[in-house]
């Protein structure tokens, strides 16, 4: 089909997102910053404080910079595709500009972000779908490199209504009060974001708008490169497959008077992609082309296998089919059960996600996460957190009956359980214990005798230390 027939379905779709305005997860431009960068090692916000008050003005004329160093240890224990321990590591430089602070004109905020990753990774050893580690995915998965997240300008036009355009980092679209900060809270991929989301870039150049109708009410959609990569800065390729379109509500509510979030979101993209449905002859063909950004790339692993016990398969007889439109919608909450009394920032509570697809050309069908939440709710510790949750990953039937019936690969289903404490020993230096139990998706690999292995159920530990200079 071509891209003449397809673009009134897009202008359908994208005039009624707009007209609804659904809510995207996007995050407002503006930002909670400290007041002061002064005070002792032990206190100040950032380790090299406020440059003899240099810093502390620059803030107030609206220009902010920090730079945070992540490093994230991990080691599987236990099953998986073997035991093993690797070290990855992120440095991320962030650009705050507000304009009426600066002194230029009012209701404009840019942000830059920035992303560098060294280091090796136990996403492959893990043999999870779901990535044990979303720090490692970036700035591209378990590839040392440096690129630009985010280059974005909101500006706006009255106090309930602004426009926003750049290249947007989409990875922190889902952060709410427990879940979706890979910095701070879960590591896991299925915990930091709706794994439903598979064909979502995590950056992507873009544009659109956000509404603010009531107190605690956030409406927004975007319109985004459904091709756009962390490592691509190149505006003229932006849009030369088609378009994505996020959209969505969020609102805050405060049943007996405790802090909640409920929120809707969708995404429609009408960008051609190749269909799950292949003669068995295109299956390893699929698998050098077709990627899916949020998932550990299972290509290779399926190719190998392919290789090793289907090698008449590897010669096509046809075309790759493909599917012209793709869908998405999700569903989430997080709701304090407990917080102490003229703190909303405190507290217990629950958090809760779904996530529904097409399931073609989207490998995943369905997606949940559920579990429980702390912000510092420990006594004498106010700036700790804590999360212990669940996440099922559920494939679509399309993802490859072949390979599923005749080798008994699973892809059914994944399930992990993490748990974590993230301890602030000052405000500048936090250090994270965290815990992984994952029963993996795909159950077989092959070995280095050629043979296919179980993927046993996994356990993987690590360490998270973010340090803010």
């Amino acid at each position: 089909m071509t891209r003449s027939v397809r673009r009134p379905a897009w202008i359908v779709v994208a005039t009624l997102v707009l007209a609804v305005v659904l809510a995207s997860a996007v995050d407002a431009q503006p930002i909670d910053d400290p007041k002061t960068y002064a005070g002792d090692l032990w206190s100040r916000p950032r380790l090299t404080g406020d440059w003899g008050g240099f810093r502390d003005d620059l803030a107030k004329r609206g220009v902010r910079f920090d730079a945070d160093l992540l490093l994230t240890p991990q080691g599987v224990v236990r099953g998986g595709r073997d035991t093993a321990a690797r070290f990855w590591g992120n440095t991320e430089y962030t650009l705050d500009v507000d304009t009426s602070k600066a002194g230029l004109w009012p209701g404009g905020f840019l942000k830059v972000i920035a992303n560098s990753g060294f280091g090796e990774s136990v996403l492959q050893e893990s043999g999870a779908l779901s990535v044990v580690n979303t720090a490692a995915l970036l700035p591209t998965p378990n590839d040392p490199n440096t690129a630009l997240f985010n280059a974005t300008f909101m500006q706006f036009l009255s106090t309930k209504f602004g426009v926003m355009a750049g290249k947007l980092f989409l990875l922190d679209a889902f952060q709410g009060e427990f879940t979706g900060n890979y910095r701070t809270q879960f590591l896991n991929g299925s915990l930091t974001f709706p794994m439903s989301g598979a064909l979502v870039p995590f950056s992507a150049y873009g544009g659109g708008v956000i509404v603010l109708p009531w107190e605690g009410v956030v409406l927004s959609a975007l319109v985004v490169d459904p091709s756009g990569t962390t490592t691509n800065n190149d505006v003229t390729e932006a849009f030369r497959d088609g378009v994505m379109v996020i959209g969505g509500a969020k609102v805050t509510i405060k049943p007996f008077g405790l802090v909640g979030h409920q929120s809707v979101s969708m995404i429609w993209s009408n960008k051609e992609n190749f269909s799950l449905s292949q003669d068995p002859t295109n299956i390893a063909r699929f698998f050098l082309f077709q990627k899916f950004p949020r998932l550990a790339n299972p290509g290779p692993v399926l190719r190998e296998i392919m290789e090793r016990f289907f090698p008449g398969l590897l010669n096509p007889v046809e075309p790759l089919n493909k599917t012209n439109e793709t869908y998405a919608v999700f569903y989430s909450l997080d709701q304090y059960l407990w917080q102490p009394k003229g703190d909303p920032k405190r507290g217990i509570g629950v958090f809760f996600t779904f996530g529904a697809t097409d399931g073609n050309p989207n490998p995943v069908k369905y997606s949940y996460s559920a579990g429980i939440g702390g912000n510092g709710a420990v006594p004498g510790r106010p700036d700790d957190n804590f999360g212990v949750g669940w996440a099922r990953t559920e494939f679509s039937s399309k993802f490859f009956p072949f390979l599923r019936t005749r080798l008994h690969l699973g892809l059914d289903h994944e399930d992990a359980v993490e748990m974590f404490y993230n301890v602030a020993l000052t405000p500048w230096l936090n250090v994270t214990a965290d815990l992984q139990i994952i029963e993996p998706g795909l159950k077989k690999f092959l070995g280095t005798d050629r043979q296919l292995h179980d993927v046993d159920t996994t356990v993987v530990a690590g360490l998270r230390l973010r340090a803010r200079f």
